[in-house]
């Protein structure tokens, strides 16, 4: 059964994916792919990783967020605190943009 912040946890991913150029967007369709879980947990795990030494010149800190996304997906104790950081993030930045584009 796919409970309420799993759905808009998806329309989120979903919306993400759009907006991602290709070579970033597929990888990240295949690992939320039911049968990927295999290859997701790990993957969230590395990402998470790569963000906490973002320090180093290949890892960056964009790291962190995708891998606490990805095990979002499943981790349910997971989901509702990444839905409420996404949408910070998008009305923060959307506020951004209306102000830029005023100026």
């Amino acid at each position: 059964m796919i409970d309420k912040d799993e759905t808009r946890l998806n329309r989120h991913f979903h919306r993400m994916e759009t907006q991602l150029p290709g070579w970033i967007a597929r990888p990240i369709r295949w690992l939320r792919v039911p049968s990927s879980r295999w290859v997701r947990v790990p993957v969230g795990l590395l990402l998470i990783a790569g963000g906490i030494f973002s320090v180093l010149p290949i890892l960056g800190l964009w790291m962190l967020p995708l891998g606490l996304l990805l095990l979002a997906e499943d981790l349910p104790f997971l989901r509702r605190p990444m839905l409420r950081t996404l949408l910070w993030v998008e009305r923060r930045w959307l506020r951004w943009r209306r102000s830029r584009r005023r100026r």
